[in-house]
């Protein structure tokens, strides 16, 4: 089999644009197979090529060339970037999820100051309505999502 790596210096260039990480696929439709260059330059060394320019042995031409190691290094900073990116959400997340127990907290301490409120409320118009009635019974019923009170107010 010949070299046919095309080019020995590294770039890896499509007509497209340049290959980030390992190709999957060439331009031009074709799938990608790895080779073993057998040239001067580069024994030995892996190479991944588009199968069109193999099997039709085109040199120095626009399909996919690229060196294994260099595609693997590609990959390797590609994955670093994503698992910075993904460390970054979890601890926004977090800092989200800190934020939404903190809201949590102002919402039982508001919820509770109303329910105080309204429970003085109810108290008032019974003590007002106790002056106008002769021995009635008022019920005062306060619900709120988590506690519910009754009180029975006799009046003499």
């Amino acid at each position: 089999m010949t070299n046919i790596s095309g080019a020995s210096s590294g770039s890896s260039t499509t007509r497209r644009g340049r290959v980030v990480g390992v190709p999957m696929v060439c331009w031009c439709g074709a799938e990608i197979v790895g080779k073993i260059s057998k040239s001067d330059p580069n024994p030995y060394r892996r190479y991944f090529r588009c199968a069109f320019a193999v099997s039709n042995k085109l040199m120095d031409d626009n399909h996919v060339f690229k060196w294994v190691d260099e595609a693997l290094l590609n990959e390797v900073d590609r994955l670093s970037s994503e698992a910075k990116r993904l460390e970054q959400m979890v601890r926004e997340s977090e800092i989200v999820f800190d934020g939404a127990e903190y809201e949590k907290m102002v919402f039982d301490k508001v919820l509770m100051k109303v329910e105080e409120e309204v429970f003085q409320k109810v108290e008032s118009v019974v003590s007002e309505s106790q002056r106008y009635m002769k021995k009635p019974m008022i019920v005062g019923i306060v619900v709120s999502y988590d506690r519910c009170w009754v009180r029975e107010f006799h009046m003499m």
